[in-house]
Order: structure tokens, then C-alpha cells, then sequence
């Protein structure tokens, strides 16, 4: 079967957002449902409860991205489109990348950039050096399951909490 050009999400952003998480690409999952990390599996909506010590209560996405406003985080994922048939960040052809600098500059209060896994500070790489603190958090995808969800929450909250809890 052969990959067929899919195109990522518009940022959630919110007024004034102090982080900015980044993805890689919407997985299929994702892609079907309109939503960022829609798989049931991934970590990422329950870590992100936790670091902004918020009860998990699996809640609708509007609360979801409400949170994600209230809280001061911006969401996006760094590939804009790609070619792809799949979910793996491995299986991503023809990659365009987003207008990162745009972004920061649209958000100005902006004060880190946190990469949501290595693949996707890979590639924001070749975008060339950013203007705010960046950091590498591990992956919350199904896939990473070298690094438990205890580790996973512990480095997580570390890194975002002096942007987010701070405030």
C-alpha cells in the first residue's frame, strides 16, 4: 500500500501560552478522530493531568483543550504534512515542516518549546537554532515502553513545571 499525503492539526494556542509541546504527526488514531493524541494508549493527556496536578477523570477533549488554555500550553506537532499510511514515527515520507519561527513570534509569551520525543526535535533541528529554552521530553506514545509512566511523569513535571506551576 502506498503512503498518501496527510496533512497534522492547527496549533491550539489559547491567548497566552507559556510552553509549547511538540508532536511529531497526528497518528492514525488521531488523524480519525480530529484529535491530538487520541489513542487510548498514549500517555500524553494523562501525564499532562498530572504535571498541572489536575484530576484524571478522562474527560471530553473540549475540557481537554481548555485545560490546555487555562494552564498556559500550546500544543502542535512540528510535522505540518507528510506522506504517510500509518502512525510510527518511522513511517513519515516527504515531511513538510511547520513555521515554528512564525509561531514564536504570533507568541511572543512563549517561553519553552518541549518536544514531545526525540523524533520531533529531530526534526525542528533542520528549522535551525529557536530563540526560547527547548527541551527533549520522552515520548508518550505506546511505543516508548523502555521508560516506565512513573519515569515517564517525574522527568515531564520536572522540566514543565517551573513554566507552568509557577505562574
Amino acid at each position: 500500500m502506498s503512503a498518501v499525503t496527510q496533512h497534522g492539526f492547527a496549533p491550539i494556542a489559547g491567548i497566552r501560552p507559556a510552553v509549547l509541546l511538540l508532536g511529531t504527526f497526528p497518528g492514525r488514531a488521531s488523524r480519525e478522530a480530529g484529535e491530538y493524541y487520541a489513542h487510548k494508549q498514549n500517555q500524553f493527556w494523562r501525564i499532562l493531568y498530572a504535571v498541572l496536578r489536575t484530576e484524571w477523570h478522562d474527560p471530553a477533549y473540549a475540557e481537554k483543550l481548555d485545560l490546555l488554555e487555562q494552564r498556559r500550553v500550546a500544543l502542535w506537532d512540528i510535522v505540518g504534512s507528510c506522506e504517510t499510511d500509518g502512525s510510527a514515527d518511522s513511517e513519515i515520507k516527504k515531511p513538510r515542516l511547520i513555521d515554528l519561527s512564525g509561531f514564536l513570534r504570533e507568541h511572543p509569551t512563549v517561553r519553552a518549546v518541549c518536544f514531545n520525543g526525540a523524533a520531533s526535535a529531530r526534526f525542528a533541528k533542520r528549522l535551525g537554532a529557536l530563540t526560547v529554552d527547548t527541551h527533549i521530553l520522552p515520548s508518550t506514545s505506546p511505543a516508548n515502553a523502555r521508560i516506565r509512566p512513573a519515569d515517564k511523569l517525574k522527568i515531564w513535571s520536572g522540566v514543565l513545571s517551573p513554566y507552568l506551576c509557577g505562574e
